[in-house]
């Protein structure tokens, strides 16, 4: 049979590009289950598969990160560099803590520092008040990033607030996703822009010239006020966060952070870094002076797709691995690293008690599909899992022995500790921790626990739908 001059011209085109984007991904790639999906997609799909890996598959976050030199401590086995590990720890941090504080010194570019408070805001009707607040009493400048700036009554409100402070002479910036912002029509980011408020998008896709990388989010949650209050965890800004509202179909809880103190600075940086990275400018406002207001010791960590590349899984699995009593873990997703299982499973096995709460009711059930299927890993070595009733529960914590706490941006899954763009805050000290601890009690109480059992007994289908959601796992 002869070949038409156009099956011709696509046998051709895809002979060219299937051998150079699967050889991109094998030498790029560091996931090997990553490179080897991508190897497949690119040789198997004529010419999409190779038109998707380029579109979908290659990092330009790291290529624009390193152009843009963003500067801060690198790590050494990311480029070769040493790690500045003489910054002095501080003295109340405890002698059998010193060794993880000293692990979060070599994979973040800040410093722990003290004298800070920290104070949960649980669900909307805590944190949009005292962020609304916040902007409110602002001076000087304003930063704000979210993933999602939702239209609805709750961003109309913090874009009001912030017009209003715009109009009062404050420098007011506000950085969205480029991808979440479209989860809210009409989009918030120009509704800000016809009031004439800075606002910059993270990795926006278009069309011309072509970007439409759906991966490499910027899931940063960040409100800092003059330097002097801030605010970071893992609530977006949505009505949906107003849990106490029972005609509220999508009723998320959450839990979000104030901070006052020296910390706050950190957050402002990391706020400015992004911002240099999707504006291609180094502009920043007035810096103000934090104030020392706590007892809390306190540290910014952050991990993307750039030189922050697994970053929180390293400090994740030396955190369990150091833990002597008790792990609690609190996210909305869960499927962790091989890394992070081994550490989970380790813990258990010297008695620690390891305990990990989900959301019985998922708003992305493909992922709780795929938790479903890998959860007897961790069942059969004594992990206590527990599942919170409704409504779904956003919230993402991690408790070690009651002092060492990490609160942020992060879930437990592949986006999350890969592709993402995320931000957590290590805080040092039991009395805050007991707070945290007294929430996920709460939550286990009311929820109920699952069996190694429940997990085996799933009928056949069910097991089938779970492992195919649960091979996907990478890509989720």
């Amino acid at each position: 049979m002869l070949l038409t001059p156009e099956t011709l011209l696509v046998i051709v085109f895809h002979a060219v590009l299937a051998p150079a984007t699967a050889l991109h991904a094998l030498l790029y790639k560091r996931d090997p289950r990553a490179a080897f999906g991508w190897i497949a997609v690119c040789v198997l799909a004529p010419i999409a598969g190779p038109v998707i890996y380029l579109f979908f598959g290659l990092n330009r976050a790291r290529g624009k990160a390193q152009r843009l030199d963003l500067g801060g401590l690198q790590v050494g086995y990311e480029r070769g560099v040493q790690i500045d590990r003489t910054h002095p720890l501080p003295n109340q941090i405890r002698n059998e803590y010193r060794g993880l504080a000293r692990i979060g010194q070599a994979l973040s570019r800040h410093p722990l520092v003290c004298s800070n408070e920290v104070s949960p805001l649980i669900n909307g009707e805590q944190a949009y008040p005292a962020m609304l607040a916040a902007i409110e009493g602002a001076r000087s400048h304003i930063l704000l990033t979210t993933y999602i700036l939702d239209s609805d009554r709750t961003g109309s409100a913090f874009r009001e607030a912030l017009v209003a402070a715009a109009r009062r002479g404050v420098d007011v910036r506000v950085m969205v996703d480029g991808f979440g912002e479209w989860y809210s029509i009409p989009r918030a980011s120009c509704a800000l822009r016809r009031a004439d408020i800075r606002v910059a998008r993270f990795l926006p896709p278009r069309l011309f010239p072509p970007s439409l990388s759906i991966n490499m989010r910027n899931h940063h949650k960040i409100l800092v006020v003059d330097d002097k209050i801030g605010f970071t965890g893992g609530m977006n800004i949505s009505d949906r966060h107003l849990v106490d509202d029972p005609e509220n179909r999508n009723r998320t809880a959450d839990m979000h952070f104030r901070l006052v103190g020296p910390v706050v600075m950190q957050l402002r940086r990391e706020f400015l870094r992004i911002w240099e990275f999707s504006t291609g400018k180094s502009d920043e406002p007035p810096e103000g002076r934090s104030e020392a207001s706590g007892e809390l010791a306190c540290r910014t960590v952050t991990d993307g797709p750039d030189e922050d590349l697994d970053r929180l899984n390293m400090l994740l699995t030396a955190a369990i691995a150091e833990a002597r009593q008790t792990v609690r873990i609190m996210t909305p997703y869960f499927l962790p690293s091989r890394e992070l299982i081994g550490a989970i499973q380790s813990a258990a096995v010297r008695g620690v008690k390891v305990q990990i709460v989900l959301p019985e009711v998922n708003n992305l059930p493909y992922i709780h599909w795929a938790t479903r299927n890998m959860l007897w890993e961790i069942l059969m070595r004594g992990v206590k899992v527990h599942y919170q009733r409704a409504p779904f529960n956003h919230g993402k914590l991690f408790v070690v022995d009651g002092y060492y706490s990490l609160i942020g941006s992060t879930n437990w899954d592949p986006r999350s500790l890969r592709l993402n763009f995320e931000l957590q805050v290590e805080v040092y000290g039991e009395e805050f921790a007991a707070g945290l601890i007294d929430y996920i009690d709460r939550a286990t109480h009311t929820g109920r626990e699952i069996t190694l059992e429940e997990v085996d007994g799933r009928s056949l289908p069910t097991r089938f739908r779970d492992s195919l959601c649960w091979l996907f796992s990478p890509y989720l």
